[in-house]
């Protein structure tokens, strides 16, 4: 029996169409409509959203994300297709009946787009796997939301398996560790090295969400592979919005004291984030390190995400592989 034609559906946070305040107001309202992500009563959150928000958040934003578009346009997106096509052939090499599609849950091409693409390729079977190392109800259970719906419509429903995290899996943890151990022979290693995660709001952890758990695995897996000892690196999350208590330490605080221990130099990897996004490029890369510079430090490098990397692709294949035959 010939094995089943699978389709596979990346899927990542999403990204405006363009770095213009229009394109940023469309994303982030819906970004910000999600009850995944805010969870304050529609009927205060609509009239703040559209009166006070999104007014003023698009024209900043559309600023960050003039920093870091390309000519091919934005980094997410790029680097998303880039991982969908290295993947496309790594399964062609090895002669398996896999395709690949993007599916954002924002913006385009949206998760509906990129199923409706696997179905048009005649699909039996459909592995979703969202690029998010660390399970968090604010992300990776938006694509089972939207994936779940998208299905709904489907008069005939393929098998579907959904990966919902891999946050110490081997072939992930391999991938970073070969990320940082190319840096440190490339330019050499900093004292210190900062894993920055994103942040969630605390009431999430508390009603449930155990992505702290597993940004924590992620750390300590790293840093138990390369052998590091306990005082050389640490963990803090990046990207708080808004006035509510959010998963601490701050990143950005951290790099205010960091210098006052004597930590002068420092290397950051963002351990959440599979590709290079406005929160690593403009957040990490540039606004951090012009913090921590301001605040006595003397350099701070940031390692890029795994991208499109050889390694990652090989990790993300293994992760695949792990969900078509799970471990006993």
């Amino acid at each position: 029996m010939s094995p089943l034609r699978t389709g596979i559906l990346l899927t990542n946070t999403g990204t405006p169409d363009a770095p213009t305040p229009l394109a940023v107001y469309r994303y982030l309202r819906e970004f910000l409509l999600d009850k995944r992500v805010i969870r304050i009563p529609r009927a205060i959150w609509w009239p703040l959203l559209h009166g006070v928000i999104l007014p003023r958040r698009c024209f900043y934003a559309a600023n960050l994300y003039q920093k870091v578009w390309t000519p091919e346009g934005s980094p997410m997106r790029v680097w998303m297709y880039q991982i969908a096509e290295a993947l496309q052939n790594f399964f062609q090499e090895q002669q398996l009946p896999f395709v690949t599609a993007v599916g954002m849950h924002y913006g385009q091409p949206s998760i509906r787009a990129g199923l409706e693409q696997l179905r048009a390729q005649q699909v039996e079977k459909i592995i979703a796997l969202p690029l998010f190392p660390q399970y968090s109800s604010t992300t990776t259970a938006t694509s089972f939301d939207k994936v779940a719906a998208a299905l709904s419509i489907w008069p005939a429903l393929p098998e579907v398996r959904f990966i919902n995290q891999y946050a110490d899996h081997p072939a992930y943890i391999e991938a970073l560790c070969e990320r940082l151990r190319h840096s440190w022979e490339k330019n050499g290693r900093a004292p210190h090295l900062l894993f920055s995660f994103h942040g969630i709001p605390e009431m999430y952890v508390t009603n449930g969400d155990p992505y702290p758990i597993a940004c924590k695995k992620t750390a300590e897996s790293v840093a138990a592979k390369l052998k590091l000892p306990p005082h050389s690196w640490s963990i803090a999350f990046q990207s708080r919005f808004g006035y509510a208590r959010w998963l601490s330490p701050y990143t950005n605080e951290v790099l205010q004291e960091l210098p006052k221990r004597g930590i002068e130099a420092i290397d950051i990897i963002c351990a959440g984030f599979a590709v290079d996004c406005l929160e690593t490029l403009e957040e990490i890369a540039i606004r951090s390190k012009a913090q921590f510079l301001a605040a006595g430090g003397q350099s701070l490098r940031y390692i890029p995400a795994l991208n499109a990397d050889k390694g990652h692709i090989q990790a993300l294949a293994d992760i695949i592989f792990s969900g078509i035959h799970p471990t006993p």
